[in-house]
């Protein structure tokens, strides 16, 4: 079982995507996008092998305009060793990569130039990985479209156009239920008769049901969509965000709801990919709850939020550095409970003043009289409830001077490092 992330990589330089306008879309500028965005994809693959994050949803904007006539760029071939090097490292990293096209890739549309697009679209996406140079089990990801006033019309219109599309593509195609039209019946109804492997999402599960069997249960059905070349079944794992319309994603995965889930579907092989907005922050918290209760886990994550914590929260702070005071025992739970509680804490002037003096004594005796002033003139304004995003940006360019390895990963700088 492999546990992973879509997209974004929080909080950690160098993985940032980029695009611009259709109106700028020239070869120029797309071929230096597309340079920069394979540059941060490969950041982030070498993230995701180091923390053992094994799946990773690359984001449809890794080439912009990827299936736009605007972008007539031959990216296949100029890229294709810097793609193929990207490609082998998943590989040998044992990542799991996959992609989603968007909510507007419909491909049951009763509009023929809807569905021309969508099937550029998929054909985009489909050639992407294949360049990448990665097995049928790095799967595409695709809703089943609109019922537009006749639900089984609709369900006969996406077998046909499937099975018109090639087979590099079907062969990678995997459908999921949604939250609002196609419930995991309808989307296994039709992955049953047409060998489509079949995704459970369990918020939209829960947002659009079908009672007829528990989650679990649903879960070993869809299982039986999933072929040997197709790799282990897939679920998509997600939080409802309270406050928030219902199927609107959790800023942050709650590890006891997690465990829940997790044992409920115990014999289950399956790959989890998280939907969150925290993304591979949940993804490392999840990946220890159910990893080999080593304590040395929880002190390499303790060494990322310490500071974030201590600027939100030196009373989570102190019971967090109590807590790991044992080594024989494994708090996974309390600990990110702690975490979390900490982190919605709004900020006090005068703990930021803390955290930030805790990170200055480690350049206090490297920079000059003109670097103290500078810094202590943030500081100050900090203080008096200015935002501490300046202060912090200056501490951040101390550490990159210096190399400080240990801060550059802290989580105390995730606003002014991006």
């Amino acid at each position: 079982m492999k546990i992973g992330y879509a997209c974004l990589t929080v909080g950690v330089p160098g993985t940032k995507l980029r695009s611009c306008t259709m109106k700028n879309a020239s070869p120029e500028v797309l071929e230096a996008l597309i340079q920069s965005n394979l540059d941060s994809l490969n950041n982030a693959l070498d993230y995701n092998i180091h923390n053992g994050i094994k799946l990773f949803r690359i984001s449809s904007d890794i080439i912009p305009f990827g299936s736009h006539p605007v972008n007539s760029l031959n990216w296949q071939e100029k890229f294709r060793c810097r793609l193929a090097e990207i490609g082998g490292k998943a590989i040998s990293g044992s990542l799991r990569l996959s992609m989603h096209p968007g909510q507007y890739t419909v491909l049951n549309s009763p509009d023929e130039n809807v569905v021309e697009r969508a099937v550029d679209d998929l054909r985009y996406h489909a050639e992407f990985l294949d360049v990448l140079g990665l097995g049928e089990e790095h799967k595409i990801i695709l809703h089943i479209g609109g019922i537009y006033g006749d639900k089984k019309a609709a369900m006969e219109r996406f077998i046909y156009q499937y099975n018109l599309l090639k087979d590099n593509i079907r062969n990678r195609l995997v459908i999921e239920n949604d939250d609002k039209q196609y419930n995991i019946s309808d989307v296994l109804e039709i992955g049953l008769s047409q060998g489509i492997p079949v995704v459970f999402d369990n918020l939209h599960h829960q947002v659009n049901p079908d009672g007829k069997f528990t989650e679990s249960e649903w879960i070993k059905r869809c299982s039986a969509t999933w072929k040997k070349s197709d790799g282990l079944q897939k679920i998509h794992y997600s939080q409802q965000d309270r406050g928030k319309r219902p199927g609107s994603h959790s800023a942050t995965i709650d590890v006891s709801g997690f465990l829940q889930f997790y044992e409920s579907i115990k014999g289950i092989n399956a790959d989890i990919m998280l939907e969150v907005k925290d993304k591979n922050l949940s993804a490392i918290k999840c990946i220890n709850a159910v990893s080999k209760p080593e304590i040395k886990n929880l002190e390499i994550e303790w060494s990322r939020y310490k500071y974030l914590v201590l600027e939100h929260s030196p009373d989570n702070y102190n019971k967090i550095r109590q807590i790991l005071k044992d080594k024989k025992t494994y708090p996974v739970m309390e600990f990110y409970r702690l975490i979390d509680e900490a982190v919605i804490t709004p900020v006090k002037p005068g703990n930021s003043v803390n955290a930030a003096q805790h990170i200055w004594g480690y350049f206090k005796d490297s920079y000059n009289e003109d670097m103290r002033k500078k810094f202590e003139k943030t500081l100050l304004k900090t203080s008096k409830g200015e935002s501490a995003i300046p202060m912090k940006r200056l501490l951040w360019k101390m550490a990159e001077e210096q190399d400080k390895k240990y801060l550059l990963e802290s989580l105390y700088f995730i606003e002014a490092a991006m």
